[in-house]
């Protein structure tokens, strides 16, 4: 690895030089600026279309989203459904030390009991979502309990004050003052646990470390149902969940996958991933797009393995965030009404499409909607007015509503940070040196599956041609497999046979400098901005598709490092190249870099790497969110590789 250089010229006198210094120095920068601005027009030039990427990218993740299958017989449904939420469990949620935070009794510490209005009252609360973790609590509770009732959990979506949001407050104080028991509880990242270190997009480096990033999020809505169903008073028969937004999210997701949930009423929280692969307003953050949860069921599946319980899908006409009702709504439909049908309980599936105000809410007209569902379903029988008690004079203010937490409460950044510690595992090569071979082997087949690595052909189009400055350039569209279109320029300045293909985090445009240098040297310069990159770049939320990337399964590292691969076969079988180096500048591509080497050492020979990561823990040590590096925050990567793992396996120096 090249991590700089050191120039020292030859002494030739004091005087002398000094002046020949100047004179050289002022001459080197006339001539490098001149040659910078060529090499910088060159690099620049549009090879591609803007949506090109964006498009393909979306081609790519749409055609990975499991279908809905058609099932006509309840026991076959009820034997799918049974397993997908096993496998979404144990594949998605909770891998790696998930698995074990899941595992024993809730932690809660009960505080304060405050006044709440005429019949009830509030009990402060907090619990441990994971090991050191705690999240604060608020249960509402009826002043005169009798026998059992009906419970709630209230949760929200990405509301600054959490859960002290008036219309959130409205719907708990409605519940009580029917007698129900209602949690609110507050989101990560959001009121109490609002901050840099519950950042969602932080939460990957969780996913970096082999440990879902969707699993603190589950967890704390598992325990939170723990709590509400160790309640004396709590009829486990009438458990009922609801949101908007990120809560929205939450309701689908929870009780999709825990049947004690036995009503749901979703707000305009979530879509398909087929939906969001083209409506980029629908895709949700990291926890919203859990790694790999499209290899075993698309939210389609999730809405209908809420089936038979009565479940209220509601949606906003005019949405002004996301998930607007014209088009998420009716896939959903289609996909779980048939499943509904098959228990003879068509009618507990329903949808409201919300007017006024019709945007992005959970207003007085959606909640009026989820009190109906409550009296048809929770208050069968009884008598039950589904109009809003008016009680906005019991509201709370966010500082009445506080509650204490631990000094040193865990987050994203401190867990992954623990995890890390002793990552990665079992990478050291055998003492035997016979044994090398093969378990070098083993390693470049582990990494290959971990970054999703893909073999691709190559086809090359030459779009244009320029000589400028003693430059000859060469501009190429590459056709990589069927799904990618990769941009390059090609620099010579002679026939050489060393060939560089550059890339660099700022794309190809911002490597002039060093292209420059590598053509001072002989070398043939193939300037290419690989996916997500340069003019690869995605034009619109382009880290929220590098996530839905991996939630249908793939790896935007792998794309890349498959597509740089490529790109070194056909500079050698193409371009006549008989040595292909891949020059990195920064971080990012650096890593690109060493994968691709360590996937393919025989495409690869060598990598120059400017600036890298000396270890994938800096991520988490700098505290970098997903939208900093996306492809960086592999799945698992950390687990078995680092960059010195990397580097080694590519046999780079």
């Amino acid at each position: 690895m090249r991590l700089g250089r050191l120039v020292r010229p030859r002494a030739v006198g004091l005087l002398a030089g000094l002046i020949l210094g100047w004179w050289v120095a002022g001459l080197e920068m006339r001539t490098t600026a001149a040659q910078g601005t060529d090499l910088e027009t060159l690099l620049g030039e549009g090879i591609v279309k803007p949506d090109v990427a964006l498009e393909e990218v979306a081609r790519f993740c749409e055609t990975r989203v499991p279908v809905m299958p058609t099932v006509t017989a309840l026991e076959e449904w009820e034997s799918l459904a049974r397993r997908w939420r096993q496998d979404v469990l144990a594949k998605v949620v909770l891998r790696g030390e998930a698995a074990r935070w899941a595992e024993g009794e809730v932690k809660v510490e009960w505080l304060e009991t405050i006044p709440g209005g005429a019949g009830y009252h509030i009990r402060k609360l907090r619990f441990e979502a994971v090991p050191g973790l705690w999240i604060p609590a608020l249960l509402y509770e009826p002043d005169k309990l009798e026998g059992r009732v009906p419970v709630g959990l209230a949760v929200n979506g990405h509301e600054g004050i959490g859960k002290s949001v008036g219309y959130k407050q409205i719907r708990c104080i409605n519940q009580v003052k029917r007698g129900m028991i209602v949690l609110n509880v507050e989101w990560l990242g959001m009121g109490q646990l609002r901050g840099e270190g519950f950042d969602h997009y932080r939460a990957n480096q969780l996913d970096l470390c082999g440990t879902p990033a969707v699993s603190p999020f589950f967890l704390s809505m598992k325990r939170s149902l723990d709590i509400l169903l160790k309640h004396p008073n709590a009829d486990s028969a009438r458990v009922a969940v609801a949101g908007l937004s990120g809560g929205g999210w939450q309701t689908i997701f929870i009780s999709a996958l825990d049947p004690r949930v036995t009503l749901c009423n979703p707000v305009a929280g979530y879509s398909s991933f087929a939906t969001r692969a083209r409506f980029v307003e629908d895709l949700g953050d990291p926890e919203q797009t859990p790694c790999d949860l499209a290899t075993v069921v698309d939210y389609k599946h999730l809405t209908a393995m809420c089936a038979p319980r009565p479940t209220l899908l509601t949606y906003n006409a005019k949405d002004n965030c996301c998930f607007r009702a014209d088009h998420a709504l009716q896939p959903l439909l289609d996909a779980a009404g048939p499943i509904f049908e098959l228990y003879e309980k068509g009618v507990h599936l329903r949808s409201h499409v919300n007017q006024d105000p019709g945007t992005h809410n959970f207003e007085r007209g959606n909640r009026e909607e989820f009190y109906k569902l409550l009296g048809g379903h929770f208050f069968a029988g009884q008598v039950f007015d589904w109009h809003e008690i008016a009680c906005d004079d019991e509201l709370k203010t966010h500082e009445q509503l506080l509650v204490a937490l631990p000094g040193k409460n865990a987050d994203f950044q401190s867990l992954a940070l623990a995890l890390s510690r002793d990552l990665p595992r079992d990478h050291r090569p055998p003492s035997d040196r016979s044994l090398v071979a093969r378990w070098q082997k083993e390693r470049r087949s582990l990494l290959r599956d971990r970054i999703c690595f893909r073999e691709y052909g190559l086809t090359a189009e030459k779009v244009g041609e320029r000589q400028q400055g003693g430059i000859k350039a060469k501009f190429w569209r590459f056709g990589i497999g069927k799904e990618w279109t990769v941009p390059a320029v090609e620099l010579s300045k002679g026939e050489g046979d060393r060939v560089a293909v550059l890339i660099a985090d700022k794309g190809r445009k911002a490597a002039a400098g060093e292209a420059d240098r590598l053509l001072a040297g002989g070398y043939r310069v193939l300037a290419v901005d690989p996916f997500y990159l340069g003019e690869s770049a995605v034009a619109h939320h382009a880290a929220l598709y590098v996530l839905l990337m991996g939630g249908v399964g793939e790896r935007s590292l792998g794309v890349q490092a498959g597509q740089l691969v490529a790109v070194a076969k056909w500079a050698r079988s193409g371009g006549g190249a008989k040595e292909v180096e891949i020059v990195a500048q920064g971080p990012r591509t650096s890593t690109m870099a060493l994968a691709a080497a360590a996937a393919d050492p025989e495409a690869i020979e060598k990598t120059s790497l400017i600036g890298p990561l000396v270890s994938l823990r800096q991520i988490i040590e700098k505290n970098w969110s997903m939208q900093d590096c996306p492809e960086q925050f592999c799945f698992g990567l950390l687990g078995q590789f680092d960059i010195a793992d990397l580097a080694a396996l590519g046999g780079q120096r």
